[in-house]
């Protein structure tokens, strides 16, 4: 089967979108399948893996870096769908075509190669638009904007084979939007449990560490881990580590610094191979969502801290995936964006009772290898495409790796 991928991130870039998808397409080369993705240049996020390149046809398109802020991503947005529209019409017919959601709207390209070659195009929704930019407050709901991007985007949801949502809360998302639920696809995301082991943390330092890892986007709620690391100012039990980057660091780093808040310390990114080794570096894994992006945007940074072995502290609305992963496998403990008091007494508590966490912990591991891990998730993703008919005996693709720079 000739699978074609689009997405403007790819390996080896650190975004989510691009390591799932890659972890993907090395799935449908092992099953025997041609690939060919089509993707951005290098440099829009850091870069975060130093491992192999998928032996995957890669056609890197020449357009606008990516940048964070808004003009500097739409200008970045709108040269790669005219680059990838270019080159996705220009390649053989493919027999299956998987959009994923960045940048917006891409799924109108898979519906164009679907309706002029006759392929199946299925979209993954990893984030709902424009619902939420509507609920970052981007755009004004049921401004323009909300409606014609609305208007497009399931345009092409209307005429897709399938869509693939990331739980039950973005599922509840579409279906609002009017997407019939038999063809929404619900397969959570996943981490590699060979990369992403429990791993005992330095017994130098005795303090209850709390560890965000990621990206810390403006769909992340900051205000309510930022009013319980006052609370607890004074209290020498605890330390706050942030690896990543986001558009909210910059907020939470200057509130740290007038506060004058000596437990919290920031870390870069690190390579998607050194993960493991810098979620050890936690007790407790922290995941926070705002309120309002409850299925729009699903966090994927709960699957990696499950697979070390850490517990989730999630901050975010009861119907997110996240909570209900807790709730359902007892890995940790929720709490409602706003609720400072309730989140300052929980660490309190836990920072008394380090077998509460031992015990979470232990439940995160068991939840990971029976649901999250990386074979399984992307199991899911073949099962729903329909790639796994392919007998597993076939030969992989042939030839080296391919990568273009195309128009």
């Amino acid at each position: 089967m000739k699978i074609l991928l689009l997405n403007q991130f790819f390996w080896p870039e650190s975004a989510a979108t691009s390591q799932l998808l890659t972890d993907l397409a090395i799935h449908f080369v092992e099953q025997g399948h041609e690939v060919s993705v089509i993707c951005t240049e290098t440099g829009g996020y850091s870069i975060s893996s130093d491992e192999q390149p998928p032996s995957v046809r890669i056609y890197r398109t020449k357009n606008l870096p990516f940048y964070r802020g808004n003009l500097g991503r739409v200008l970045s947005y709108a040269s790669f769908y005219i680059s990838a529209a270019l080159h996705g019409l220009a390649l053989p017919r493919q027999d299956l075509v998987l959009t994923l959601t960045t940048p917006p709207l891409l799924s109108l390209l898979g519906t164009a190669i679907k309706t002029l070659r006759g392929s199946t195009h299925f979209i993954w929704e990893m984030d709902v638009y424009p619902d939420v930019a509507v609920d970052l407050d981007h755009f004004k709901a049921g401004g323009i904007l909300d409606r014609v991007i609305g208007m497009l985007a399931d345009f092409s949801r209307h005429r897709a084979d399938g869509i693939i949502a990331l739980g039950n809360c973005m599922k509840s998302r579409l279906i609002q939007r009017g997407v019939h639920r038999e063809r929404i696809h619900v397969a959570e995301n996943w981490a590699d449990g060979r990369a992403i082991k429990p791993m005992d943390r330095s017994s130098e330092d005795a303090r209850l560490t709390v560890l965000y890892s990621g990206n810390l986007g403006l769909a992340h709620d900051v205000d309510t881990i930022s009013g319980a690391i006052l609370n607890l100012s004074d209290d020498t039990r605890f330390r706050f580590v942030f690896v990543g980057d986001g558009g909210n660091t910059r907020q939470l780093v200057e509130f740290c610094s007038e506060n004058n808040l000596r437990q919290v310390s920031f870390l870069p990114y690190v390579q998607r191979s050194h993960l493991g080794n810098s979620l050890s570096i936690g007790d407790i894994g922290l995941v926070t969502q705002r309120e309002s992006c409850c299925g729009s945007v699903v966090p994927s940074k709960v699957y990696g801290l499950l697979a070390a072995g850490r517990p989730i502290l999630f901050i975010g609305p009861a119907a997110a995936t996240p909570a209900r992963i807790i709730q359902k496998f007892g890995c940790g403990w929720a709490i409602r964006c706003g609720d400072t008091d309730a989140l300052t007494d929980l660490l309190m508590r836990l920072a008394d009772d380090p077998a509460e966490v031992s015990v979470a912990g232990q439940l995160a591991r068991e939840a990971f290898l029976n649901h999250y891990d990386r074979p399984l998730g992307v199991a899911r993703i073949a099962h729903i495409l329909g790639t796994d008919s392919l007998s597993s005996n076939r030969k992989p693709f042939p030839g080296p790796l391919q990568q273009k720079r195309t128009f």
